[in-house]
């Protein structure tokens, strides 16, 4: 740390030096015609040796603007970019201290006129549309759509690759309007190059359907899509790459991508056991197991990644998948999109907790061990087909189909202790679990507009059917202690066959009372679900050696349905400025349940309500909004919530259902502020959730005082609440020409009330835990990069009884990652993070320095690139975590990947722009 500090101060000191001149350039646009102010109007500074970006702003409310910077050249072009208007253009000279250009006046643009634009501004903001120049930033020479998008203002991705544009989330990425491998943002932004994109344009989320109708998208997503350059819209471009380690480890990876105008063909293969997942190609940033974005883990090991599996999270993971993309339009009204892939892996994992349960006139300890091996197979198939019969009709149908086969061998050891720390119970479990799943969906949605005054009809229908078949080998002991013990021993095989079909259909009209401002909105939606649930269990018979005799009470054989019709009406009002939406459905539920088995707990209830959906939009520049919406949403408890049948499979806790369950009813208030200071560079993101619930379901478990047997049912309470909120500001300093620093400081904070019952005894637990965080980046140009982190976090439980003890918890992060890029093709990379929790019990890891680091050098004119990356350089990997809940704190430490050493070589190969070279960035005007 102290040689990068020295670095850090060297490398300012010698800026100091450059014959830079400060200079503030201010004026004020108009337009021509009328003398309006020309609000968010795009000003600009280019070299004029190369047309290369200096600096930029964007125009006030009253079309001022103002640009601080240095530059050591004396003349500079000025250029003004407004949508509609022709762009101006001026040389000036550069002197220190304030430059007045006073009114700049801009002429709408007419078709006629024989302007040739070969550039454009660096930003532009539209209508609903924000739109940067890909040229207009600086990047490495082989940068990536991840390296690029970290250089936009407004955009922020975090370590895990979660993207954030103007402090929304950004849940879908296109390549020139189409998906690319699925819209997973992860494989799009690390391998797609900043040398074949034009322009970057941030839209809110919408439907394909909302797009064509002209609807307003979701307000809290983001959708970023990419223009491609058309002289880079033909040709071959790709990447392989290879590593092999200590360890016996290693990683391999390989894209094909061939591109020919509308059709794009892309292949993806890739394979690893260091827990990524799979496409990585020797970055660091990804081969850790940090999994991406929206990343899910199943109790198996397996984890998905934007719903797409690709194998083990937990523990170590060896993992193969290989996938197929493709586009194409066919003929002027169809255009197509599909993908196949493949994934293999093989989890290897080992855990251990001790968990402290409180109970409301005691307490008891628990302590287990586990060990899980998981391997898993899937294949999946999904296609998206946009028929455009003329410009009124839309037609979108999504078909998929999966398939996966796995097989889990589980052993588990568990012990629980009295408060006095005496033994109460143990047992022991051994599983082996094999299964087989297959899924199909099919989406279909039909658009007709009509007229020009906004009205359409659409009509949708969404089906799917499921089978998943298992047989699991189950033998387990379960000794209960004291003064009646009692001994459970099992040798079982269950057969499972459950069976899933669903239905839904819904139509809306909508109707304008004034023409594309002010709508009524009729729906109607109808949807039917069954379950079908069989799981056969067979206790090992001594006499005949094998698995016949039928264990009726560990037996399930139901059919379950949930039928749903709702029909609703909704106004909306659209103004430039704002608009507003409220709705109103009447929901009509019936959930059944059929037992085969046991006819005495069939069930059938009834639930009908009203549900709420309204929100409001308001805009108060282009740079700067708020939002505030309100659901009300009606949640019926599950079938086996309701069913009064006995659930003995845990021998040590019982589960009867409660008949008389009410539906839940939760209240849920969001709202957000966002505002972008083009000027200062500076951006301020505040936002806010909060769900109340009436008559929320919880668990209700009874625990026997001498052997701790528990006995769980479900009741409803009134209370419960839970929230979430959140600010974050950045700004960004610029030294120099060629020093930036980036401070980013932020808190998330969630917050809860529970009402809970322990014991029969009915408590509320309140639980606050604030997250703030302080971030620097700084970033000497093409040479050093140093971006620290450091985060807290406070979580505080209350609770209104006297056997809880109120309790406080705190634990720090501290992120170091730095890079080199000197010399020329070399890049070191450092990540290093610190991690301490006082508050873990003895015996698990309270704190550990984890430092991957990598260096890497470019050969081969750059298409190649050789890196030695070292993981867990100090050894400490550790991943022991404490979790809190209302009556427990329970202490977890499992398998980790462990230090090793990889030697990595990649190369890529591009034969885009077949249809001539990049014109340059300049920007001409024709009389």
């Amino acid at each position: 740390m102290r040689y990068l500090i020295l670095i850090c101060t060297f490398l300012c000191t010698v800026s100091s030096f450059s014959q830079s001149k400060q200079f503030i350039i201010s004026g004020q646009v108009f337009d021509d015609l009328d003398q309006a102010p020309l609000e968010a109007a795009t000003v600009y500074l280019e070299r004029i040796k190369d047309n290369s970006l200096v600096t930029y702003t964007i125009t006030e409310k009253d079309g001022v603007f103002s640009m601080e910077d240095e530059t050591s050249l004396d003349s500079l072009n000025l250029l003004v970019s407004y949508v509609g208007y022709k762009s101006y253009k001026k040389k000036i000279a550069i002197t220190s201290g304030p430059i007045n250009l006073g009114a700049i006046n801009l002429q709408i643009s007419n078709a006629l006129d024989e302007v040739v634009i070969k550039s454009s501004a660096p930003v532009t903001i539209k209508k609903d549309t924000l739109e940067f120049n890909v040229n207009s930033f600086k990047t490495k020479k082989d940068a990536t759509v991840e390296d690029l998008l970290k250089q936009l203002p407004g955009v922020e991705i975090d370590e895990e690759g979660k993207i954030k544009v103007n402090g929304k989330e950004v849940n879908k990425i296109l390549v020139n309007g189409k998906p690319f491998f699925g819209n997973d943002p992860s494989i799009t932004i690390k391998n797609l190059t900043k040398e074949i994109i034009d322009k970057i344009q941030v839209v809110d989320t919408k439907t394909k359907s909302e797009a064509f109708t002209g609807e307003e998208g979701d307000k809290e997503n983001k959708t970023i899509n990419l223009t491609i350059k058309e002289e880079n819209n033909k040709g071959v471009f790709g990447r392989v790459a290879a590593g092999v380690g200590t360890d016996d480890r290693y990683e391999f990876a390989g894209m094909f991508n061939r591109f020919d105008n509308d059709q794009r063909v892309s292949v993806l293969v890739g394979g690893n056991n260091i827990n990524s997942p799979g496409f990585s190609f020797g970055e660091i940033k990804k081969m850790f197991g940090s999994g991406g974005r929206n990343t899910s883990f199943s109790s198996n090991g397996s984890f998905s990644i934007n719903g797409r599996q690709f194998g083990g999270g937990e523990g170590i993971t060896t993992s193969k998948l290989g996938g197929v993309n493709y586009a194409d339009a066919i003929g002027k009204k169809t255009e197509v999109a599909a993908d196949y892939f493949y994934s293999n892996s093989n989890s290897e994992n080992k855990s251990a907790s001790q968990r402290e349960t409180i109970l409301s006139d005691s307490r008891y300890f628990s302590n287990s061990s586990s060990q899980s091996s998981n391997d898993t197979q899937s294949h999946s198939v999904n296609s998206d087909f946009e028929i455009k019969l003329d410009s009124t009709f839309f037609i979108n149908i999504k078909p998929s189909f999966s398939r996966s086969t796995s097989t889990t061998d589980y052993t588990s050891q568990d012990e629980t202790l009295d408060q006095d720390l005496i033994l109460t119970n143990q047992s022991a479990l051994r599983s082996f679990v094999e299964n087989k799943s297959n899924n199909f969906s099919n989406q279909i949605s039909a658009t007709k507009k009509f007229g020009t005054k906004g009205a359409f009809l659409k009509f949708g229908v969404d089906n799917g059917f499921s089978n998943s078949e298992s047989d699991d080998f189950i033998n387990s002991n379960t000794e209960v202690f004291g003064t009646d013990p009692e001994t459970i021993d099992r040798n079982q095989f269950t057969d499972g066959d459950n069976d899933s079909n669903t239905l839904k259909t819904d139509v809306s009209f909508r109707l304008p009372i004034k023409t594309k401002v002010f709508f009524v909105n009729f729906n109607y939606e109808y949807q039917y679900n069954k379950d079908k649930n069989k799981q056969s269990t067979f206790d090992f018979n001594e006499v005949s050696n094998g698995f016949d005799t039928f264990n009726t009470a560990l037996s399930t054989d139901f059919e379950y349905t949930d039928t749903r019709s709702s029909p609703g009406v909704s106004l909306s009002y659209r103004k430039e400025k704002w608009s507003a939406r409220f709705g109103a459905d009447y929901v009509m539920r019936t959930l059944k349940n059929q037992d085969g088995l046991r006819p005495e707990f069939n069930v059938e209830r009834d639930f009908n309500t009203v549900e709420l959906n309204s929100n409001f939009n308001y805009r108060f520049s282009k740079k700067a909004s708020f939002y505030l919406g309100y659901r009300l949403r009606n949640r019926p408890p599950s079938v086996r919530q309701l069913q009064t049948f006995e659930d003995v499979s845990n021998p040590l806790n019982t589960i009867v259902g409660n008949p008389n369950l009410e539906p839940t009813n939760q209240h849920s208030l969001y709202m957000g502020f966002n505002a972008y200071n083009w000027k200062e560079r500076t951006g301020f993101y505040v936002y806010a959730n909060m769900e109340k619930s009436q008559n929320a379901v919880v668990s209700r478990t009874t625990v026997d005082a001498e052997t701790l047997k528990r006995t769980t049912t479900y009741d409803n309470v009134d209370g419960n609440y839970n929230g979430y909120f959140g600010v974050d500001f950045s700004k960004k300093f610029k030294i120099d020409s060629l020093q930036t620093v980036r401070l980013k400081i932020g808190n998330w904070s969630n917050f809860s009330k529970n009402i809970n019952y322990n014991n029969d005894v009915q408590y509320a637990s309140n639980v606050l835990v604030f997250n703030p965080n302080v971030g620097v980046d700084y970033v000497y140009n093409d040479v050093f990069e140093f971006k620290p982190r450091y985060r807290i976090t406070l979580t505080n439980n209350m609770y209104d009884i006297d056997a809880f003890e109120d309790r406080n918890f705190t634990s720090h992060n501290l992120d170091l990652n730095s890079a080199f890029f000197l010399p020329k093709g070399f890049e070191w990379r450092n990540d290093i993070t610190y991690n301490y929790n006082a508050n873990i019990a003895d015996g698990f890891q309270k704190d550990a320095w984890f430092w991957n680091a990598s260096v890497a050098y470019s050969v081969l004119n750059d298409k190649g690139l050789v890196t030695l990356k070292v993981y867990d350089l100090l050894n400490q990997n550790t991943n022991a975590r404490r979790t809190a809940t209302n009556d427990y704190i329970q202490d977890t430490q499992s398998t980790v990947l462990r230090q090793y050493f990889m030697l990595n070589f990649s190369w890529k190969f591009n034969s885009l722009g077949s249809k001539g070279e990049t014109k340059d960035s300049g920007m001409y005007f024709m009389d």
